[in-house]
Order: C-alpha cells, then sequence, then structure tokens
C-alpha cells in the first residue's frame, strides 16, 4: 500500500510570500489523516501542524512517511529547516520525532494558576512600565530578538535586526497602551531590577519576556518576577500561565520548574539538508 499527500485546499500565500496548505494523509486512495503544512520562505523555515492518523491505521509506519513527504513539500518551497509541535504526554509522537532525526529545540511550559496570587518579597513592588522606560526597553528587547533569530533561525544580522523590529511593531500597534500585552517594571527596595512582558492568549497569560539587569542577577529577582506573571494573570482572569523556554537554556528550565510550570508541548526541529 502507498501513502500519499492530498492537497485539500489551494497553496494559499500571502504578498510576503508565506505559504499555507493542508493535506490529507491517504492510504491508496482512502483517507487516514491529514496534516497542514506552512512556511516562511524570508526565514526558510517550514512548519507541520496537527498531524492525525486513524486510531486503525496507527502503528504502521502512516505518520512516518507522511511526514517524509512533508518534508519534501517544503524543501519545494524553500524551506531549510522544519519544525513540528508535539505535545506533552505524547510518546508515541516523540518517538516518531526523534526516529525522524528531530531534535527538541524547546518547550512551552504551563502553569495552572488557583487560589491567591503570590506575594513579593519584602522590599520588592511590581509597577506598570512608563513612557520613557518604553522606549528603551522596546530598543533592548528588539537587540535581543535578533540574537534569538540569529541563534535559533540562523537568520543574517541585518534580516534578524528587521524581522525584530517587525515583530515588536506588530505586538506594539499603540505603544505601550497596546490592547493584550503588558509591561511591568520590579522595583527592589526603589531600584528598578528587572522587567516583563506578559500577553494574553485566550484563557491562558504567556510571558513574552522576562529580564534581570545583569548587576541584580543571583538574588531571586527572576522568580519574583515569574511569582507577579501569576498575580497579573489571576488579576485578568485567566487559568494558566505559559512560557517558552530554550531546551538548552539549563538554569532557565530549572527555575521554571521548581515554580510549577510543567511541559505542555516540546517544540522539535530539523534542517532540511
Amino acid at each position: 500500500m502507498t501513502t500519499t499527500l492530498r492537497p485539500t485546499e489551494p497553496l494559499q500565500q500571502d504578498p510576503g510570500g508565506a505559504r499555507h496548505r493542508a493535506y490529507e494523509i491517504r492510504v491508496n486512495s482512502r483517507p487516514v489523516g491529514g496534516l497542514v503544512l506552512s512556511a516562511r520562505p524570508g526565514y526558510g523555515l517550514g512548519s507541520i501542524v496537527g498531524l492525525r492518523v486513524a486510531e486503525d491505521d496507527r502503528g504502521r509506519g502512516r505518520a512516518a512517511v507522511a511526514v517524509l513527504a512533508a518534508e519534501e513539500v517544503l524543501r519545494s518551497w524553500g524551506c531549510r529547516r522544519v519544525e513540528g509541535v508535539v505535545p506533552a504526554g505524547s510518546e508515541a509522537g516523540l518517538r516518531l520525532a526523534t526516529s525522524l532525526g528531530y531534535v527538541e529545540d524547546a518547550r512551552v511550559l504551563r502553569k495552572v494558576l488557583q487560589g491567591r496570587a503570590p506575594g513579593l518579597p519584602a522590599g520588592s513592588v511590581a509597577r506598570p512600565m512608563t513612557e520613557a522606560e518604553f522606549g528603551v526597553w522596546r530598543e533592548r528587547e528588539q537587540l535581543a530578538h535578533a540574537g534569538v533569530l540569529r541563534e535559533h533561525l540562523g537568520l543574517g544580522e541585518d534580516q534578524a535586526r528587521e524581522v525584530s523590529a517587525h515583530d515588536l511593531a506588530a505586538s506594539f500597534p499603540r505603544g505601550l497602551r497596546s490592547h493584550g500585552q503588558r509591561l511591568w517594571v520590579l522595583e527592589h527596595e526603589g531600584v528598578a531590577v528587572g522587567t516583563l512582558w506578559v500577553a494574553d492568549r485566550e484563557t491562558d497569560v504567556y510571558v513574552m519576556a522576562v529580564e534581570v539587569a545583569e548587576e541584580h542577577r543571583g538574588r531571586g529577582h527572576g522568580r519574583s518576577l515569574l511569582r507577579w506573571t501569576e498575580a497579573d494573570g489571576l488579576t485578568e482572569g485567566h487559568r494558566a500561565a505559559e512560557l517558552t523556554v530554550h531546551t538548552s537554556n539549563a538554569p532557565a528550565l530549572r527555575l521554571y520548574t521548581s515554580l510549577g510550570y510543567r511541559p505542555f508541548h516540546h517544540h522539535f526541529v530539523k534542517p532540511l539538508g
């Protein structure tokens, strides 16, 4: 029997070159599942989303063949890397990704919010960021985001700066007062020691960026900022807090785990040589 991908819709493409298309997974002419492919040629990055195989057809290599076929499509779209997400607890999904040469790059961690908001240590207080602080923070965050794009997506320096500026502008179309975005400054004994950027995502509050000034690190301020995330989320009526951490960042993983964050999704990547 032959496993193939069959498009279920026309190729969707926006003016910037991004592509998107849904496919059925078929064994001969019989549909057994599906997936969605998307690509950002400017990044050289493709994504496999929503892979599913009917229960009766699992364990027969259908998913593996479908992923390999999807990689060929993404190569034809100009992608140099492919990414995919495996839900935490999906042992079959984790085995499949590993067997096909995918490497875990990052994890989405999640913590259910309940009860009362945790307090901050004595001498610490969180306050909204001011307009003057926003300009300085934006420049610093843009540089930091560009560094991540270079390291994890392989973008060149100029392209990384351009994409980083575009991403931040999209998140803050109205500056500091942009809907669904909140910026906090942590002060300890009257001195600003760190910043927190959180965003609303349906029922969750998402940690976009947390930073402690270098001269104030190692004193528990990062833990305080994450505690404030929980207070912020509970105030806004959210059910959980989420964040993404690269698996190479062992200290951050330890911190988040100690605060009760648990794996929610595993992010895998693979070069398309």
